[in-house]
């Protein structure tokens, strides 16, 4: 039986904290105005997040997000290597997934976690 990861969330421009763990950014764009210092991340996996034609059409509005997932999801199915290259990035112990949305409920990295422990 494989146990399911413990995956936090945290917006980057949120402050990194000891529990955090591997600190993993799962945008496919740098957040904006944040530097590198300020991120203290352990890796970035752009090949995760979602395609650049999906991000533009989503663009954060609500009322897209039953749609959004239903996408994402189909396109996180078939990103193999991207979930491999992810998984690699967590190795073991607590993940926090650092991402850029202001809709802590509604991005981009909640699906991520949801779909990667069996939430969805």
């Amino acid at each position: 039986m494989t146990r399911k990861p413990k995956i936090q969330l945290k917006r980057a421009y949120e402050a990194p904290d000891a529990t955090d763990g591997r600190r993993i950014l799962v945008e496919r764009l740098w957040p904006r105005g944040l530097t590198k210092q300020a991120a203290a991340l352990d890796a970035w996996v752009k090949d995760v997040a979602p395609s650049p034609d999906l991000r533009k059409w989503y663009a954060h509005e609500p009322e897209k997000w039953p749609e959004f997932q239903r996408r994402y999801r189909a396109e996180l199915a078939e990103n193999a290597a991207g979930l491999g290259a992810l998984r690699e990035a967590m190795g073991s112990g607590p993940v926090t997934f650092v991402y850029a949305a202001k809709d802590e409920e509604r991005n981009s990295a909640a699906l991520l976690r949801d779909y990667l422990t069996g939430r969805t």
